[in-house]
């Protein structure tokens, strides 16, 4: 039985006990499609993909009336895997209430807000004809890869003349209490992998080896040496991080003859993911020149100005809330980074202080309240006909 579209928690309990972990849908996407098309939404499936990441199916879903603006929410219906499940107080896809919570995989990240957004384009629907048009754009590759979801989906979109005006995203935002930050923007993230070779030999005979780790230390540290920047009016200072190093040598009496590390780069908009590959590979090649070097930008900075946008959400959040919501730039990435490139974009949900978690959870009155946050931007940025 499909919930009833103004009703958010049940809504989210539909979501969570589908176990839509990447790349697997399980019906998360059948939940919503109901739903949207009970409301008068087109509803178009936009499976892409091919294994390991994919096939990964997608719903972009709309509805249009009078002149105006159009509209986007946009979202994940996928989420990351429930882990141990002994340390789960409940089953992490049966969606049980306790103490005024929804515990599951995906309640706060971000289920409950998919649900929410739902419920405040059902209410707004039912206020009067609608002016403009509202989509929903939902992606079930969000928490994995992303190669398969929301950078094609935006692809169909531009080919189709569906490009929104502006978009919410419905990351968990939130902090401590619904209400309280916004993302207007995120830092940039690229992974580099770097192999040093050398020439394997024994360690009481160093001038007939060569080692690979003597350099590859070299490069480490000449990176690592380096202030990429000190922030900026929006954004913390970008960091580099050596996330690994691997020789794989059992033996201590042998140099080896190949020496790795990976590394992440969390940038601002000081910086190019493109400016910053042509870095590490000239740093690589000065003390290395054969080394091999792969560079993975999975997103750019992006900032949304404040504007018109985040006055909207900001307006409809302190109307609920009665907070005013902190812009922040703050967090990992999300696929408002490749939205940006079609229109302004912001992120506004839940808290997140569960997410990924073991009993990971979302407040009831914070699912209804997100509704009605939602709700309220709708009727500013698209208030009906009378």
């Amino acid at each position: 039985m499909t919930p009833d579209p103004n009703d958010p928690i049940a809504l989210t309990q539909a979501l969570i006990r589908c176990a839509s972990v990447t790349p697997a849908d399980e019906g998360a996407l059948d939940v919503l499609q109901t739903a949207l098309t009970g409301l008068g939404f087109a509803c178009t499936r936009l499976p892409f993909g091919h294994p390991p990441d994919g096939p990964v199916d997608n719903l972009f879903a709309t509805i249009a009336g009078g002149p105006g603006p159009h509209f986007a929410f946009a979202g994940h219906s996928d989420v990351v895997p429930a882990g141990d499940l002994a340390g789960w107080s409940e089953d992490p896809f049966a969606g049980e209430i306790r103490d005024g919570f929804i515990v599951g995989r995906g309640a706060a990240d971000m289920k409950g807000a998919l649900a929410a957004m739902i419920t405040a384009t059902a209410r707004h629907l039912a206020s009067g004809p609608l002016n403009g048009r509202i989509s929903f754009i939902i992606t079930g590759d969000e928490e994995g890869p992303a190669t398969f979801g929301t950078c094609l989906m935006l692809d169909w979109m531009e080919h189709n003349g569906l490009v929104p005006d502006l978009c919410l995203v419905g990351e968990p935002t939130s902090q401590h209490a619904l209400g309280d930050m916004m993302k207007i923007g995120r830092r940039g993230s690229l992974n580099a992998w770097i192999t040093v070779n050398g020439a394997q030999g024994h360690v009481a005979y160093p001038h007939r080896a060569d080692n690979p780790i003597t350099r590859l230390v070299a490069i480490l540290a000449e990176l690592k040496a380096r202030a990429l920047d000190t922030g900026n009016d929006w954004f913390q200072p970008s960091n580099l991080e050596i996330t690994d190093v691997a020789v794989g040598n059992p033996a201590t009496n042998l140099i080896p003859a190949q020496a790795r590390a990976r590394l992440n780069i969390r940038f601002n908009n000081e910086h190019t993911g493109a400016a910053l590959a042509d870095w590490i590979r000239a740093t690589v090649a000065a003390h290395a020149p054969s080394a091999q070097v792969e560079v993975k930008i999975s997103g750019e900075a992006f900032l949304t100005e404040p504007g018109a946008l985040s006055a909207l959400v900001g307006d409809a959040v302190m109307a609920v809330t009665g907070r005013t919501p902190e812009l922040s730039t703050t967090g990992g990435t999300s696929d408002a980074r490749f939205i940006r490139r079609l229109c302004p974009v912001v992120e506004f949900g839940l808290p997140g202080q569960s997410m990924h978690k073991v009993d990971e959870q979302a407040a009831l009155a914070d699912i209804t309240g997100l509704a009605a946050v939602y709700e309220a931007m709708l009727a500013q940025a698209l208030p009906p006909r009378l």
